[in-house]
């Protein structure tokens, strides 16, 4: 049995197509799940535009944001029926006995590889899950909200987990993608005043982040970091594909403040980052999630305190995958989501 899928079959730009695939074996302790819908990321705009900054093991088929129900399980897997509705944790490859996954931070396991890049993902009819990535999806959330599970996990794992952000604290939030839209609703939701930054050309995606309480800001939020006392921001944000970013963070961010980097940007930084020590502030990295945060967020998706429904800007068939890729990497829309079946 074949089904197609969207390949990403070599590191040169343009390197992605339709091609059909076998269906997966499923092994001992894995499941088969039949992909309802799956998100695209910026990470697969980012391999599509051979951009990114991390290895990839080509070919590949794209896709980490998906739902779907399990058809076929392995013998050692229990706790799952075969029409279970699930969402899926993205590290498919982990050293179980690495340090790191010994003390529950599996996301920063160095053998750690993902869908998408490291193996097969989403972007296809089936995909090979391992049982221990699985969680259940409420009955109220729809497939459409569901997919969007893992991007709403990096948000909270980059604002709560890593931030602390408390209520009243003023927060900037750079780039109006959809991690970005999604750090600023987690401020939100713990009590931050939050600005979205962007560029003129993010006017519509900066609208978007204003539904969730956000205050839009086009160019320089100088002025917005200091309205309080004149000191900046408690906490920035960096949610760009741009390493030039962080000049802007260490700028705003008032002194003994806080900046989490949590976009990628491969270039090398071409400033001093002297105000890092001067202003005596804490640079965090963020990086993925645990079981606890997915657990958490489908507990904020089920109860309605998170709603995704704004950031989606239009659901695809497979075949039409180059026009939501597109649509979504000129800025037009937050986020594109695929059906594959």
């Amino acid at each position: 049995m074949t089904s197609t899928a969207v390949v990403n079959y070599g590191p040169a730009k343009g390197s992605v197509e339709l091609r059909e695939v076998g269906k997966p074996s499923v092994g001992d302790e894995e499941v088969l799940v039949e992909v309802s819908r799956v998100g695209v990321c910026g990470s697969d705009l980012h391999q599509w535009n051979a951009d990114h900054s991390w290895p990839v093991r080509y070919p590949v088929i794209l896709g980490h944001e998906f739902c779907g129900r399990i058809t076929e399980r392995g013998a050692r897997v229990s706790g799952w029926e075969l029409g279970d509705r699930v969402v899926s944790e993205t590290a498919a490859v982990l050293d179980l006995a690495s340090p790191m996954t010994r003390v529950g931070k599996y996301n920063l396991d160095p053998a750690r590889k993902g869908f998408g890049y490291g193996v097969d993902g989403a972007m296809t009819r089936f995909v090979l899950v391992p049982a221990r990535c699985l969680h259940r999806v409420p009955e109220s959330l729809n497939d459409e909200q569901a997919c969007l599970t893992e991007p709403s996990c990096v948000a909270f794992q980059a604002v709560v987990e890593n931030m602390r952000i408390k209520p009243g604290d003023r927060t900037i939030v750079l780039g109006p993608g959809t991690i970005g839209i999604l750090c600023g609703a987690m401020a939100r939701l713990c009590g931050a005043e939050v600005a979205l930054v962007g560029l003129e050309a993010d006017r519509e995606r900066l609208s978007i982040g204003s539904r969730y309480g956000c205050e839009p800001i086009a160019g320089d939020a100088g002025v917005w970091a200091r309205q309080r006392d004149g000191l900046g921001a408690d906490c920035v944000v960096d949610a760009t594909g741009a390493s030039a970013s962080l000049q802007s963070a260490l700028a705003w961010v008032r002194p003994g403040g806080q900046i989490t980097k949590v976009g990628w940007g491969p270039q090398p930084l071409g400033f001093s980052l002297d105000p890092l020590v001067q202003k005596n502030i804490s640079l965090q990295g963020s990086f993925s999630h645990t079981w606890a945060v997915w657990e958490r967020v489908l507990a904020l998706l089920a109860t309605g305190n998170l709603d995704l429904i704004p950031i989606i800007g239009g659901v695809w068939p497979l075949s039409g995958w180059k026009e939501a890729f597109e649509t979504m990497h000129r800025g037009e829309i937050v986020k594109s989501i695929l059906k594959p079946v």
